[in-house]
């Protein structure tokens, strides 16, 4: 990559190309992708066709979900070839304009086939087992039951259609936080530890947050909470919205709560929520303990929030070059076998990540695909410790994603999302294992432990406290209450309150941090990075134990599986049950164990 000497990020066309994500496999241009999206709206109006035909006739249901899944399949390829040309640059119009074309096909494509399930719940129901009986439906009887199982929340055709055509006016307040806090906000410079001004992004604010430099970290932790302080009354409207529509939609379908209309999707046992907040809280104090030495390491006579990311040591090297962060990964990952670690690495190689950030270019990091293509990861790689993890972590996803889909039919081949989190996590696991394996470096020893443990913090204690923040906003609007700004402020500190302890200075400033986290427009996502990590784990923990019988199990019965059985049933036969709380309070046995291995060290 080109150096950048104005210090401000770098345009796409000035990144070599050998760091994009080769997304012309799906479509070669975008005229085909203009091609392909005719063929769909070409493919809309037959589904009228399908509903005057339908009936318990065996090969009447074949037909008709043969061609739903062909226009599924059309669909969803489509959609994430827009959406990713839209993520590499935001303020890319006729990405967006793409983006948003499609979204309005997929909008038309439900409503066209609203009339589906509830003619599946009106057909007799000894016609309909007769038919999924015979042989031509024998593929489909899981995913028809999953139809019939939720016919309690099933509304009549005339309704379900409206419902259906609420769609794009469903998703605008996520598309407006997302183009407000990616294309259209703007932070300011902050001066580095070399006193460079450097401007902020969503990016290289982990870089100033790991700073050994403590004036640097404050201040910009300062600058991004001012900027959104700017906009404080936007965000809350934005996120009180978007927790009305998940109340609504759970109305609408008679769930007794919207936590309950998301847990019921993947057949997740309500108390496996609660059990989560309850298991962390009760282990609140080993967090307090690993604060304390971190207070004690870094010097200060307070820990702030702007204290928690900075590394208890400088790491033992100031840049990791993207190449060498692939080696490390494939190497780490080496006792998952060397089929999976051929597969990565013919991915890498050939197109799968789209590695520099640059301007208008999605923060963060996450795996997409679709049925048929390859997975394809965005990065923002920035050469540090937390980018090699971040790697690791999304090739994870999209190793699930590439068992899955070539393993199981398009019917199950996404899995579920609460098991979305554990491939990414286990793959986390395994090479921070395997990096502290092969080091006798102390300082690398504590920067490795120093790692786990934020992570820890990051995935399990932190995403706790989300997981609760949502569950009592959600009440707060199921009870009949407002959000405001300063309702959403009083509540998130207060648990920052809570998870931190009484030795941590609790700046005001974090009380907006509700404003910048995208997944709070997901409703009941976060949850799941938590249970996933303490699966992942336990899984990890069997891979290393037990060497090529459990690798093999974790690829044969998790990987592979997709959402061809019950997410809790998929991690039973890979040898973790998560109905009870065991997995979790394990994973905070190892948290202590890093704790008491930290201490040894220093």
């Amino acid at each position: 990559m080109t150096e950048n000497k104005t210090n401000t990020l770098p345009k796409r066309e000035e990144i070599p190309a050998k760091y994009y994500w080769q997304l012309e496999k799906i479509y070669p241009t975008d005229a085909a992708w203009e091609e392909e999206l005719k063929e769909i709206k070409a493919m809309l109006p037959k589904a009228a066709d399908y509903q005057k035909d339908f009936s318990a006739d065996a090969y009447q249901i074949l037909a008709t979900l043969t061609y739903k899944e062909e226009l599924e399949q059309k669909l969803d390829k489509c959609y994430t070839y827009a959406a990713m040309r839209k993520d590499q640059d935001n303020a890319n119009s006729k990405y967006q304009d793409m983006k948003n074309r499609i979204h309005s096909v997929a909008v038309e494509a439900g409503t066209a086939f609203s009339w589906f399930a509830p003619a599946v719940l009106a057909l007799d129901p000894a016609a309909l087992e007769a038919a999924l009986a015979t042989p031509a439906l024998a593929g489909y009887r899981r995913y028809m039951g999953e139809i019939t199982r939720l016919r309690p929340h099933t509304r009549p055709a005339a309704e379900e259609e409206l419902l259906a055509m609420t769609g794009e006016i469903s998703s605008a307040t996520n598309e407006i936080f997302g183009m407000a806090n990616n294309a259209d906000i703007k932070f300011p410079f902050v001066k580095n530890a070399q006193g460079e001004e450097i401007e902020l992004t969503h990016g290289n604010y982990i870089n100033f947050m790991e700073s050994s430099d403590r004036d640097v970290r404050k201040n910009a932790f300062t600058a991004l909470y001012d900027t959104y302080g700017k906009q404080k009354n936007t965000w809350a409207a934005l996120l009180s919205n978007s927790v009305k529509r998940d109340v609504f939609y759970a109305k609408v379908r008679n769930y007794p709560s919207a936590l309950e209309a998301a847990l019921f999707d993947e057949k997740i046992p309500f108390q496996v929520y609660d059990q989560l907040i309850a298991t962390v809280r009760k282990n609140l104090p080993a967090f307090f303990d690993y604060l304390k030495i971190r207070k004690e390491c870094l010097g200060v006579d307070q820990l702030h929030m702007y204290d928690v990311y900075a590394p208890i040591l400088p790491e033992s090297r100031a840049h990791i070059p993207y190449e060498e962060a692939v080696e490390m990964v494939k190497k780490g990952l080496g006792p998952l076998g060397k089929d999976y670690v051929d597969i990565l690495s013919d991915g890498v190689a050939n197109g799968w990540v789209d590695v520099m950030e640059s301007v208008g270019k999605t923060s963060g990091a996450y795996s997409s695909g679709a049925y048929g293509t390859d997975p394809y990861v965005l990065m923002n790689y920035h050469g540090n410790l937390n980018s090699v993890f971040t790697l690791a972590h999304e090739l994870g996803h999209s190793m699930h994603s590439y068992y899955s889909w070539h393993n199981q039919p398009f019917t199950y081949s996404y899995y579920g999302i609460f098991l979305a989190e554990i491939a990414s996590t286990v793959n986390e696991n395994l090479l921070c294992r395997h990096m502290l394996a092969h080091t006798d470096d102390r300082e690398e020893k504590l920067s490795l432990i120093n790692f786990y443990l934020e992570e820890f913090r990051g995935t399990v204690f932190r995403q706790t406290m989300f997981a609760e923040f949502e569950k009592i906003i959600h009440e707060e609007v199921e009870r009949g209450g407002s959000l405001t700004y300063e309702k959403f402020s009083e509540i998130y500190y207060q648990l920052n309150l809570d998870y931190f302890g009484p030795d941590m200075a609790v700046d005001e400033a974090i009380a907006l941090e509700w404003s910048r986290i995208p997944h709070f427009y997901r409703g009941f996502y976060v949850y799941k990075y938590a249970t996933g990590f303490s699966a992942a784990t336990a899984l990890a923990q069997q891979i290393l134990t037990e060497g090529d019988a459990a690798a093999t199990r974790y690829k044969d019965c998790f990987l592979k599986s997709g959402s061809s059985k019950d997410p809790i049933d998929t991690l039973k036969a890979a040898g973790v049950d998560m109905t009870t709380p065991a997995p979790i309070q394990a994973a905070f046995d190892v948290f202590r164990g890093y704790t008491e291995e930290l201490k040894k060290l220093l």
